[in-house]
């Protein structure tokens, strides 16, 4: 079920742009979106990013539900979840969550990492499929985004266009390189107001949704929070948009350009 738009879209809930702080992001984050096909809404997500306990660790807990509203719930029904804890230090995950219910299919994965044990590679432990060791330092779904959002954009990286990012993780059991390919700077309409944001082609597989590897573009606010504001997906049976709706406690008020 890779394939799916919410999932496409769990990859690319991050960030964009900032200097002069420790972290563009804070505990008490949420935003929502809204999901539509055309003018037809869809579905909903919810993003949020809370303070609490691991084994003894303090670490925050990034939590993404994604689920279909309206006709489309009664058409197919969809309520996935994505949860991430990862060390507010390093960025680096300890334990990741994915819970898919969409139609009658069902999978439920908790991985398990570990950073310490081996110095030249991370263990992972999956509750599906048992033991994997693979590359140091990597990732899961949700907190690459965050440690890129920390390491690279909120020490404003100077990016240049076509250049891309790459960001090694773990999802659905497999290796899953995340490449974001920078487009440039774009002013973009939101329901909210016109917001200046940098635009990201994240790289796509050709393939049962996909005509090119750069079907997919998102749009991050160019201030302080460096919140994904729009993510439009091209697919063979035209276009999904998911756009900003509302957000909570975020590091400052975005910024709507008023002309």
């Amino acid at each position: 079920m890779k394939s799916n738009v919410l999932i496409l879209f769990v990859l690319m809930l991050t960030v964009f742009s900032l200097s002069g702080q420790d972290s563009p992001y804070k505990a008490g984050e949420q935003v929502t979106y809204i999901i539509h096909y055309g003018p037809i809404n869809g579905g909903m997500a919810t993003m949020t990013l809370t303070k609490e306990e691991y084994e003894g660790k303090e670490v925050l807990h990034s939590y993404l539900l994604g689920y279909t509203t309206g006709v489309a719930d009664a058409v197919f029904k969809v309520r996935d979840i994505y949860e991430s804890y990862f060390s507010p230090e390093t960025g680096l995950p300890y334990k990741s969550v994915r819970n898919i219910q969409e139609g009658r299919y069902r999978k439920y994965n908790v991985v398990i990492f570990d950073h310490e044990t081996r110095s030249d590679s991370t263990i992972l432990l999956s509750d599906l499929t048992g033991k994997h060791v693979t590359q140091k330092g990597i990732h899961d779904i949700l907190s690459c985004f965050y440690y890129f959002r920390k390491n690279y954009l909120a020490k404003n990286y100077p990016f240049k266009k076509g250049e891309a990012i790459t960001i090694n993780t773990w999802f659905a059991d497999e290796f899953y390189p995340i490449i974001l390919r920078f487009k440039g700077v774009e002013e973009v309409r939101t329901r909210m107001g016109k917001i200046k944001c940098y635009k990201f082609n994240p790289v796509t597989e050709v393939g049962r949704l996909f005509k090119t590897n750069e079907d997919v573009s998102i749009w991050f606010s160019a201030d302080k929070n460096c919140l994904p504001v729009k993510i439009r997906f091209d697919i063979f049976v035209g276009a999904f948009t998911a756009e900003i709706n509302s957000f909570e406690n975020l590091i400052e008020p975005l910024q709507f350009i008023n002309r």
